[in-house]
């Protein structure tokens, strides 16, 4: 039987490994994000973060990413509750709304490739930090949104 601690614990009862294991590695919160000085709207770019691994959608320095990247937020309790630019499929947002992880989770699927199948994972749709020029030109609405994509069918036999 699986452990769903999700289920049972709230944020702040989670162990630093369940913690961890929330994350869904689907690289959209390590996007750039610009905010709009009128509206104060967040506006979703396909900029990655160059310590993101645009393969595995992992950072490739998660120990050390915040000395080498000083604007890259941890995540906490009280941090997810406060941030409007977590995506609607972030499971640290969802359970913080009080909704339930999706099918493609991996926690839910059993398989770390789901995030990736259903499309809610950068890989293939971003650009590189490095070579993007201004993040202004890379607006894109797809992190803030889930794709309507269904779970696949089961065979029965």
């Amino acid at each position: 039987m699986r452990d769903e601690f999700w289920k049972t614990k709230r944020l702040e009862e989670m162990s630093g490994e369940e913690w961890e294991r929330l994350c869904d590695g689907c690289g959209r919160c390590c996007l750039h994000k610009l905010r709009d000085e009128d509206s104060d709207e967040v506006l979703f770019t396909n900029v990655a973060c160059r310590l993101l691994d645009t393969s595995s959608c992992r950072c490739s320095d998660y120990a050390h990413r915040r000395r080498r990247v000083p604007d890259c937020e941890q995540l906490t309790p009280a941090s997810v509750r406060a941030i409007d630019w977590l995506p609607p499929s972030c499971a640290y947002r969802r359970l913080a709304e009080g909704k339930t992880l999706l099918w493609w989770h991996p926690l839910v699927s059993g398989h770390a490739e789901t995030v990736h199948e259903a499309g809610i994972s950068v890989r293939g749709r971003c650009v590189d930090e490095r070579a993007a020029g201004p993040l202004d030109h890379h607006i894109v609405t797809w992190p803030g949104e889930i794709p309507r994509r269904r779970a696949p069918i089961k065979e029965t036999s």
